[in-house]
């Protein structure tokens, strides 16, 4: 009778052990299989938040099938502890395992709001905007002046969010003091700046940066992907481009840059200035002069008067020979690139042509018919 038992009872023991295997196999496959979510989600971690309560988040929303076995997942695979504040973007279907690597693996938020502080060449902006997950575009929610403007509630109430992603955006062609102001006004990043940068050695470029980094930092970092691209494209520059050193590449770069917002210009651009030097003629470019009166400080606001363009400075290219002493602005890539290889051309003049680019000549006569056309194009506007 006691053998009958006992062999019944292992019977249930081997059944039971068989089932509970079988109950783990169905459970890690449930865990790695495709999940049930439709369309992809942004959820969003709170700090101090837990696993339970994203569990249960996610089963609510119909991304996982079972709350539970998320949370056994996630304590097998030694992740339970780890989950990070943050907004995380959940791709359609996403097995539970790679929504536990998600919310686990930490870095910048993937979603939600972004702080993008823009400084441009003739203003400051600072913009608040959402990813719609449905097209993964920003979708813009407000937009100040921080100069000029009170910070609307959009902003302050998202500022100091943990999983808010910040980035500073520097258009082409700004000053470094122009750049120096705008971090000043980005009042996520600390610490003051001793001394302005040399002009034309920050990239401009669009930086993320997080809560508390320095304007230091985020100066350096320019600085050193300005050298990096500068030194790459020297290195395959032009064997007949007038040009000593990587220094005067940067400074044309500064000039070809304030001189066409083109792009297909600027290589046209940057032949002019090399024909110009290869043949001894004065550079005769109005930014340079403007530089030489504001300093990179701001604009000029205004046309140059003709006092000006006689005023003998370092970068009154009217005057001078050669390039200016200084870059006049911080070039982006395309400009320093077309700089070292501008297209072979004999273009020595252009002026604007009214479509937003410029008219090119290879003689004066040609050059007068086209600052004549232009003329006439300015005094219909002024008319109107």
């Amino acid at each position: 009778m006691w053998r009958h038992i006992a062999s019944n009872a292992l019977t249930c023991l081997i059944v039971l052990i068989f089932l509970m295997a079988g109950v783990i196999l169905w459970g890690k496959n449930q865990y790695a299989s495709e999940g049930p979510l439709a369309d992809q989600m942004c959820l969003r971690v709170e700090r101090g938040q837990t696993m339970r309560r994203v569990s249960e988040n996610l089963e609510e929303q119909g991304a996982i099938s079972s709350g539970t076995i998320f949370r056994l997942g996630a304590e097998y695979t030694d992740k339970s502890g780890a989950l990070k504040a943050g907004s995380w973007l959940i791709p359609e279907g996403s097995s539970m395992g790679d929504i536990v690597e998600l919310v686990t693996k930490g870095g910048a938020s993937t979603c939600g709001t972004e702080v993008v502080y823009r400084i441009g060449v003739t203003s400051l902006e600072t913009l608040v905007r959402e990813l719609d997950t449905e097209t993964e575009k920003y979708v813009e929610v407000a937009s100040f002046n921080p100069n000029e403007d009170e910070a609307p509630e959009a902003y302050t109430s998202v500022r100091d969010e943990s999983d808010t992603r910040y980035r500073i955006a520097v258009a082409e062609g700004v000053t470094s003091w122009q750049i120096v102001q705008g971090l000043k006004a980005a009042d996520v990043l600390d610490g003051e700046v001793a001394e302005i940068p040399g002009e034309g050695w920050l990239a401009p470029d669009s930086y993320e940066v997080r809560r508390g980094d320095t304007r230091t930092e985020v100066l350096q970092e320019m600085q050193q992907k300005q050298e990096y691209i500068l030194a790459e494209a020297w290195g395959s520059k032009a064997d007949d481009v007038p040009l000593e050193d990587s220094y005067q590449a940067l400074i044309l770069a500064s000039i070809v840059e304030k001189e066409t917002g083109l792009a297909e210009e600027r290589r046209q651009v940057a032949s002019v200035f090399a024909n110009r030097l290869n043949r001894g003629m004065r550079l005769q470019t109005d930014p340079t002069v403007i530089y030489g009166i504001t300093e990179g400080k701001g604009i000029l606001g205004r046309g140059l008067r003709q006092s000006e363009l006689r005023k003998g400075t370092p970068f009154n290219t009217y005057i001078i020979e050669g390039l200016p002493p200084t870059p006049i602005a911080n070039p982006g890539r395309a400009s320093i690139e077309a700089a070292v290889n501008p297209d072979s051309t004999d273009y020595i003049f252009f002026v604007a042509d009214g479509t937003g680019g410029h008219a090119f000549a290879k003689t004066l006569d040609e050059h007068n018919a086209n600052v004549a056309e232009w003329r006439k194009i300015e005094a219909e506007r002024n008319s109107q």
